[in-house]
């Protein structure tokens, strides 16, 4: 199958955001498009492409980031009042289009939460014409592309939350005609199960909270699943991620440096407090 390698560090820089339109998908989920000449030179490299937001509060007409001219910002950034300074979330770029005048726009698609944080209440509330900044890819190869099968790759299994499923879905459109795949895909909504479009051979669970399915961990052991050499792709919440990493490596005896597991989000914790115990944890 066609496949890449890990790619060299790739050059990330600021681009400005500008909302062109907004569309609800499902109750859980809605996409805004973004554009203006802000975003010349973006170069996602689709799959699970991710950048980092940077979002304003509420009576700031733009997000406060300080980039200084060398193109460092996190320190100074992370100086400002928190009140101030732009509040950073991670999201994943569900599709780019480039026009033939050479403009280009991009889809990226909000996971909704009753209880939902400040991407949540802006993604609800955005507007053609509000701004926003993002620190993403200049080049398509880039280092936060993560879903990178072997090539020797038989088939492939993927797992994702809500959270994940617009990384989930870009992924199975990358996916080359003929590829066998198996997917699951947890949702709360019977509503929020949205058309995937691939031409890969795929078979998908959709787990659906609000009608009693069981978690993804649980319906993977319960699962047949293909002979040949696998590769894993699950993320989503932390704690269930890491369960079914365990589950694929120490019980069906995967590979592990064949399982790309990437945490979302945790739990009881905001994406500031994950922030800071990750850097807790580098120093």
């Amino acid at each position: 199958m066609t496949t890449a390698t890990a790619p060299p560090a790739s050059p990330f820089r600021f681009f400005g955001l500008t909302v062109l339109r907004t569309e609800r998908l499902s109750p859980s989920m809605q996409r805004v498009t973004f554009g203006g000449p802000g975003l010349d030179g973006f170069a996602a490299g689709g799959r699970d492409q991710s950048l980092s937001l940077f979002l304003p509060h509420p009576g700031q007409r733009e997000p406060f980031v300080p980039v200084a001219e060398d193109g460092t910002w996190f320190d100074a950034w992370r100086a400002a009042p928190e009140d101030v300074r732009a509040v950073m979330r991670a999201y994943t770029v569900r599709a780019q289009r480039r026009a033939d005048d050479g403009s280009t726009e991009i889809d990226i698609d909000f996971a909704l939460h009753e209880d939902g944080g400040p991407a949540c209440r802006w993604a609800e509330a955005a507007r053609p014409g509000r701004l926003l900044k993002a620190l993403g890819p200049a080049v398509e190869d880039n280092a936060s592309v993560r879903f990178r099968p072997p090539q020797d790759t038989d088939w492939v299994l993927i797992r994702a939350d809500e959270t994940a499923l617009p990384a989930a879905s870009a992924a199975l459109e990358w996916l080359p005609a003929g590829t066998k795949a198996h997917v699951w895909l947890e949702v709360p909504d019977a509503r929020d199960r949205l058309e995937l479009r691939t031409e890969a051979d795929v078979t998908v669970h959709w787990l659906v909270r609000g009608q009693g399915a069981p978690p993804a961990v649980e319906a993977v052991r319960a699962a047949e699943l293909p002979g040949g050499v696998p590769y894993a792709w699950i993320a989503g919440e932390s704690s269930e991620v890491r369960g079914l990493r365990r589950h694929l490596v120490q019980e069906r005896g995967f590979d592990r440096k064949r399982v790309t597991f990437v945490g979302y989000w945790r739990r009881g914790m905001s994406e500031e407090q994950l922030r800071e115990e990750a850097a807790r944890a580098s120093v």
